[in-house]
């Protein structure tokens, strides 16, 4: 099927398909050369970027969903995802953007479930940069890592929305933990505190977090330390992952 053949039947037939007035929208974080990265896509004939999103089949969890349309999306697979937010602004729907879409697509409509107001909820997860090879789907132009303090132009409120995921992963670093996806297996208490220096945006005295990380209990020292540095070379880690996922689940509580 033709890709404005295969837009013009999601517009004019998609309500059979797809739940009416709900749609999904994931952001998907990565850590890469000490910068905190996110995955956008580029919607074809839009201009502009836009988070991995979609619409959930009536006969499926909204959780599937969202896994379903990151694989669908960007070929990134078997992703821990978490729900964080729903956006329900009465104004977050535009119908102008979608007509003129479709209008430099070649397709006019000027019917269709589409144009009607969408609520979205936002899941966020973090994968592991490396492993994630960004390719576009058919209705986008492009599929990239930006780094989070340089995002391009988003479509409709995609901006808020990733706003949003970012200051809920600010949050949830009090509360469960992070680096098992972002970091490599081994890793030293330098490389971890930088990760978490990236995500908060801000510096960490040294002894205080290595003395609150610690206490969390997921952490395993290794005999081995890191070669070929300047000063006192540091022990790598490893993630203790029962422990980790015990965390990631109950929550750690500790105050960064």
């Amino acid at each position: 099927m033709s890709w404005e053949k295969e837009i013009r039947q999601l517009f004019a037939e998609g309500h059979e398909k797809f739940l009416r007035n709900i749609s999904v929208d994931c952001i998907i974080f990565g850590f890469h050369e000490n910068e905190l990265k996110v995955l956008l896509l580029q919607a074809k004939y839009a201009g502009s970027w836009a988070l991995p999103g979609g619409f959930i089949l009536k006969d499926e969890h909204m959780d599937d969903a969202a896994k379903r349309i990151l694989q669908e999306r960007t070929g990134v697979d078997d992703v821990y995802m978490q729900q964080f937010y729903v956006f329900s602004e009465p104004d977050r729907s535009n119908k102008k953007i979608n007509k003129l879409f479709l209008k430099n697509a070649g397709i006019e409509l000027e019917e269709s479930w589409l144009f009607e107001r969408f609520i979205t909820v936002g899941y966020s997860a973090l994968v592991d940069f490396s492993k994630v090879l960004p390719v576009p789907d058919n209705i986008s132009s492009d599929c990239k890592w930006f780094n989070i303090h340089d995002i391009p132009g988003m479509i409709l409120d995609h901006r808020n929305i990733l706003d949003k995921a970012l200051e809920n992963l600010r949050m949830q670093l009090n509360y469960h933990p992070v680096g098992y996806n972002l970091l490599p297996e081994k890793f030293t208490m330098p490389e971890l505190q930088k990760l978490y220096e990236t995500i908060l945006d801000r510096k960490l005295d040294r002894r205080n977090f290595q003395r609150k990380i610690m206490s969390t209990g997921i952490l395993k020292r290794l005999d081995e330390t890191k070669k070929g540095v300047a000063h006192k070379a540091p022990y790598y880690y490893k993630f203790d992952l029962r422990k980790y996922q015990k965390a990631l689940k109950g929550g750690m509580g500790f105050e960064l």
